[in-house]
């Protein structure tokens, strides 16, 4: 049987290859970052389809499925994760956000292409004050047109990634004649390390070039204080480790009273990493410290605590990489939420 799916909001393709791995037949994705489809593109090994800058609101389904030479109600799998920044407790500002309004047009898409499944990823935040009229409305509309819905936050520290990163996971199952068969994967026993990952990467190059084996591995200039600050630390330590002298202004004032605990920071060797964000590139914005060469880790070293495999290649500058990084699923935690949709089917 063919298990074939389209990945929207698809950014540097982390949920197609946990999905392809897991057996699904990627036919096409799109995301309107021209960077991340060109990321996409530049990794033929991986990917067989070719991805495309475009807008969902845009998107003509009608006219996509004719290309794909495939009729409503065909598709496996409709799957992705509308944009999360407005949603997200670390946010500041207005409540409203336009990213916010993606989230009905993706299941208005998923009701237009009326797949066996659906999958939406999204933070735990859209459940909060910002997301959850939005989300509800959405689900609603699912549900009144033919879907089953799933619900979980998962960790994906517990399916096989070196990381804190909990993330709600959505899942439609289209009520045909039978009872709903989806049931989202268990915990694994084991949990992956930083030691695990990414201890066999040698010291890249101190001029701030990419190692000659690895690309991707570099090593970033840090200011004089910044040096300072990180050779204080110890593997696992953050700012509240650091004497007065080295703080920021901003930081003078506890973390129980303003937070970011963790920011100027290293990781802990036989810990699981903390949540890669899109600027994981600078220990000044977490736990971003090598855990213990006196830099940030390399995007190399990001990657693979993404999942991503090691040759997997990028496009952009170190900023774009980054973001593209943080902002991927994981693709072993895809893999296993794949594996189980094909496994209910």
């Amino acid at each position: 049987m063919k298990y074939t799916c389209i990945d929207s909001f698809s950014g540097a393709g982390g949920l197609s290859l946990g999905l392809a791995k897991a057996g699904f037949e990627i036919l096409y994705s799109f995301d309107n970052d021209e960077l991340s489809v060109k990321t996409q593109n530049l990794n033929k090994k991986y990917f067989k389809h070719e991805a495309n800058c475009a807008d969902i609101a845009s998107l003509n389904s009608a006219i996509l499925m004719d290309q794909l030479g495939i009729k409503r109600g065909e598709l496996t799998l409709f799957a992705g994760g509308p944009p999360c920044q407005g949603f997200s407790v670390q946010r500041i500002g207005n409540d409203l956000d336009d990213r916010n309004t993606l989230v009905f047009e993706y299941m208005k898409k998923v009701i237009e292409f009326f797949p066996k499944f659906f999958l939406m990823e999204n933070v735990p935040g859209i459940t909060g004050k910002r997301g959850k009229e939005i989300l509800e409305e959405a689900i609603d509309f699912a549900e009144k047109n033919g879907y089953f819905i799933h619900r979980k936050i998962l960790d994906a520290q517990d399916y096989s990634v070196p990381q804190r990163r909990k993330r709600l996971f959505i899942v439609g199952e289209r009520i045909d004649e039978t009872e709903p068969k989806f049931n989202f994967p268990e915990p694994k026993k084991k949990k992956y390390t930083v030691r695990d990952i990414i201890s066999n990467l040698p010291e890249p190059p101190k001029d701030g070039t990419d190692h000659e084996d690895i690309f991707l591995h570099r090593s970033d200039k840090l200011s004089p204080i910044n040096i300072e600050r990180i050779k204080y630390l110890k593997p696992g330590q953050g700012r509240d480790y650091l004497p007065e002298n080295l703080l920021a202004d901003c930081h003078k004032i506890g973390s129980n009273v303003i937070g970011h605990r963790n920011v100027y920071g290293r990781m802990h060797w036989d810990n699981v990493a903390p949540t890669i964000t899109a600027r994981f590139d600078s220990f000044t914005r977490g736990l971003f410290g090598h855990p213990e060469q006196n830099r940030s880790i390399s995007l190399r070293e990001g990657a693979l605590l993404q999942t991503f495999p090691m040759d997997f290649n990028f496009f952009g500058n170190k900023v774009d990489i980054a973001r593209q990084i943080g902002n991927a699923v994981p693709p072993k935690l895809a893999f296993e939420i794949g594996k189980k949709i094909i496994e209910s089917i």
